[in-house]
């Protein structure tokens, strides 16, 4: 191995000037990372050019790594997990060594482990691309990497997957009620009628407290995490870690090069960030448009391998196997992060407690103010994660995940299984499988902007999925009651009921509601008395009445924050709105029995506003 410096060595050839790679040691100085991704970073070389020079100054031979190169037999033999970690590829076996591709300066550890692997051959080291390293690993462990993204947290926990949509107990269960109901409907309707008022009203009732009571605490405390500016100008960017950020991607190609400048605007050290954009196989207008926004030596483009389902978590968990970072992020296509995100979630995590698995940032619109469906979007997240995932946090209840911009311990996710491929709604289920495996869900006082549907198809689909989501998540965790109350506490138990679960019950019942209410308003018939003995009819006066306005209230309050005065009256359109909701909470039904992993895509790139 040639004692030259790599820099050095660069210059004699003429692959950079001595003024690129005085450039690139200023920049090392300030952020501490190694001199060769740098100088990709800031683009003075190609990958081809630094794999080229590695080899020589390592005197091994050089290698592009393509199929006739590979012997699956051989690659195969090398578990994936150990390619993954070492980041080398076995190509072939030659009798007395084998063949071992590599991107970084070859171990003791991996030499041990090739030995065990491969008794009696010597390893052969070949340096290539870190590029090559992952085409290398998708094409010897495609099936392995596709039953992992797919399978992985099923064979895992069985219990914790959505793949079973019922349980044969669940069944069960649903058949005698459903039989119980008709036959009490035959014998005695009103009886029955009645007895099935009472534990909806109930409910309702519990709802609307919980969701106003968790509302006003989230008020009150704000965020549970806030950092200061001073924080983060504080901080050592030679100790900063490197961070992943995932991007899953599906017919994108309007919007994927705004993403690619929004991550290039990102306050952190481009040479530390792991960047892996997440294409379908049957999208290849995605990935042309990737290629033509020509990202920088930090985005990586990875393919998710064919197969069902596809949806977003699927290719998040492929996603997962590949990432280099300490720290993990998710962010959408059409997502525009602020700048000091990653520094601010990087710093909760350093602030917060050491079982703090997650931090999720706050999500709003930048085309709020374009039409009515986009005013009301903007109204409803304002109060989700400026207000109830606040509160849920300050009463230390599970915390449902936004899709978006949620922060890892990338050694937290891994422990969790990642994302289940059979779930629409991933990042809820995740943050209540966080819970109850003991870990918190923090939020952290920063904000991604995306598009707020103004298509109401469009907002159909997307909230139909949702809802969808909700429901696998509550089948999931209900297959087992005492357990769940065992592991999480009643606390936690209840609060997954009435938010989880709560949340598409309300929106299915609301019409029932409402047709009452109308058909008592117009016939003024005294034929629904027996269903609203004065209790209940005070109980459902309560939920009409005053349960809408605070509802109405909390949405009108939650807009103060992010200073939208404006939209305050538009807080009286929510029954309106929430009329929208149970129509995709019954799609979202029907759904659950006949496509219950169908992922419907969200269109992107509509709005004609930008970022305000």
């Amino acid at each position: 191995m040639s004692s030259t410096r790599l820099g050095d060595h660069l210059v004699q050839r003429g692959v950079i000037t001595a003024g690129q790679l005085e450039n690139a040691l200023i920049q090392q100085e300030r952020t501490g990372e190694r001199l060769g991704r740098l100088l990709l970073i800031l683009g003075h070389i190609t990958r081809l050019e630094l794999a080229r020079a590695l080899a020589e100054l390592w005197a091994l031979p050089f290698v592009v790594i393509s199929e006739r190169e590979i012997d699956l037999a051989v690659t195969q033999r090398f578990p994936l997990e150990a390619t993954l970690g070492f980041r080398a590829v076995p190509l072939r076996d030659e009798g007395r060594t084998v063949v071992v591709a590599v991107a970084e300066a070859p171990t003791p550890e991996l030499v041990d482990t090739l030995s065990v692997v491969y008794p009696g051959r010597t390893p052969d080291f070949r340096v290539t691309t870190e590029w090559d390293i992952d085409q290398g690993i998708r094409l010897a462990h495609r099936r392995k990497v596709v039953d992992t993204s797919i399978y992985g947290l099923y064979f895992r926990e069985q219990g914790e997957s959505a793949f079973t949509v019922f349980t044969l107990a669940q069944y069960i269960v649903f058949g005698v009620v459903c039989l119980l109901l008709l036959y009490g409907l035959y014998r005695a309707p009103m009886e029955t009628l009645l007895a099935l008022n009472v534990p909806i009203t109930v409910f309702f009732l519990l709802v609307v407290v919980f969701r106003t009571y968790v509302g006003v605490s989230g008020a009150a405390s704000e965020t549970a995490i806030s950092i200061t500016p001073e924080q983060v100008r504080a901080l050592d960017e030679r100790k900063l870690p490197t961070y992943s950020i995932l991007v899953p991607v599906y017919k994108e190609e309007r919007v994927i090069a705004t993403l690619l400048r929004s991550l290039g605007e990102l306050d952190y050290p481009q040479d530390k960030l792991d960047i892996i954009m997440l294409f379908e196989e049957d999208d290849p207008d995605t990935l042309a448009a990737a290629k033509a926004a020509a990202p920088g030596a930090n985005v990586r483009f990875m393919v998710v391998p064919a197969g069902p389902p596809q949806t977003k978590p699927k290719a998040c968990n492929v996603g997962l196997l590949f990432a280099h970072g300490e720290y993990l992020v998710i962010y959408d296509a059409e997502d525009r992060p602020e700048p000091d995100q990653l520094k601010k979630a990087l710093l909760a995590f350093r602030h917060g407690p050491a079982e703090l698995g997650c931090v999720q940032a706050a999500l709003n619109y930048y085309n709020w103010n374009e039409n009515f469906l986009t005013r009301m979007f903007t109204l409803e997240y304002s109060f989700w994660f400026d207000y109830l995932l606040p509160g849920l946090d300050r009463l230390r209840l599970p915390i449902p995940l936004g899709g978006t911009s949620n922060h890892f311990r990338t050694s937290v996710l891994r422990d969790l299984g990642g994302w289940d491929p059979f779930n629409v709604t991933e990042d809820a289920d995740l943050g209540v499988r966080a819970a109850m495996h003991g870990y918190r869900v923090g939020i952290v006082n920063s904000t991604t902007y995306e598009e707020a549907n103004n298509e109401l198809g469009n907002w159909l689909r997307q909230r139909s999925r949702w809802i969808k989501g909700y429901m696998q998540t509550a089948l999931v965790y209900s297959r087992d009651p005492v357990s769940l109350i065992r592991r999480a506490g009643w606390r936690h138990a209840a609060g997954f009921v009435l938010l989880i679960a709560g949340t598409p019950l309300i929106f299915l019942i609301q019409p029932v509601s409402i047709l009452l209410t109308i058909a008592w308003l117009v016939t003024r018939t005294t034929a629904l008395e027996p269903l609203f003995p004065p209790v209940i009819l005070y109980l459902s006066l309560f939920n009409l009445l005053l349960g809408n306005a605070l509802a109405i209230y909390v949405n009108m309050f939650a807009v103060f924050k992010r200073r939208l005065h404006v939209l305050v009256l538009f807080a009286l359109l929510n029954p309106f709105y929430w009329i929208l909701h149970s129509i995709a909470a019954f799609k979202a039904l029907g759904q659950l029995f006949t496509r219950p992993y169908y992922w419907e895509k969200t269109r992107h790139g509509l709005t004609r506003h930008g970022l305000t």
